[in-house]
């Protein structure tokens, strides 16, 4: 069991508490609002040998952030964290599943991986993504990880077309360069699906663009979620200071 590293964000006046788990029930909690996200309303095939919960080999392994409801002391947002070390350890990062990292093989040593981020559906105000957000810039500024990588998921209701419209948009301004791109093991039909009309960004991905990450290819398809997925690359020398610096002032 990774040894988790605890701090939070003072926010006096705020509804919420950010913070770290720093034992099993904490990411008992983490996990049961996975799958109350993911399975229950997104109807994802989730393979978790626990019962109502959402469970994965990467979960050990990983730092869990958690948002805290004040008021009824609830896990309402969470996000798990992958760091470079515990990585090597499962021997294969999470977005491997669905796209090939071999152009990213150099930065290994140095990569975290952010992964599994929800938040409860009476909670979706906008208040506690940005506390996520908070919570994942104070980790990596304090960590000092030189390069973030995360899989962002656009829900496929509609068949795909807001996700090619997204990929579209993005590839415009925020595309990486070639020796950063990656290909998807099952990939997303974008030149059949893209309509030319305007998508509005996700949340998560409208965070990670505000925060200085990229694109690093083509959606991939993932059949257990019925998400199309992008992944994001963030090298932290790129990172937009001075939003992280809004976010935690």
């Amino acid at each position: 069991m990774l040894n988790v590293r605890s701090h939070t964000q003072p926010a006096p006046a705020s509804r919420y508490h950010t913070s770290l788990a720093v034992d099993d029930s904490e990411i008992r909690e983490a996990q049961r609002l996975r799958y109350q996200v993911f399975a229950e309303e997104m109807g994802a095939r989730l393979s978790s040998a626990q019962p109502g919960h959402d469970v994965d080999l990467y979960d050990p392994h990983c730092d869990h952030l958690l948002v805290r409801d004040l008021a009824s002391g609830e896990v309402v947002g969470t996000y798990r964290i992958l760091p470079p070390d515990a990585a090597r350890r499962v021997g294969i990062y999470y977005s491997e599943q669905e796209f090939d990292l071999t152009r990213l093989g150099f930065l290994r040593p140095r990569m975290a991986e952010l992964g599994r981020s929800c938040v409860h559906p009476a909670h979706r105000s906008g208040a506690v993504i940005t506390r996520l957000w908070m919570g994942l810039a104070d980790y990596m500024v304090r960590y000092g990880h030189q390069y973030i990588v995360g899989c962002a998921s656009i829900g496929m209701a509609d068949g795909g077309h807001a996700a090619a419209s997204v990929f579209r948009q993005l590839s415009e301004h925020h595309l990486a360069p070639v020796e950063w791109r990656t290909t998807p093991r099952y990939r997303l039909p974008v030149e059949s699906l893209d309509d030319g009309r305007t998508a509005a960004l996700p949340p998560l991905i409208k965070g990670y663009i505000r925060l200085g990450a990229m694109v690093c290819g083509e959606p991939a398809w993932d059949p257990d979620f019925n998400t199309a997925d992008l992944l994001m690359l963030l090298p932290m020398a790129q990172l937009n200071r001075s939003y992280v610096r809004r976010l935690l002032a």
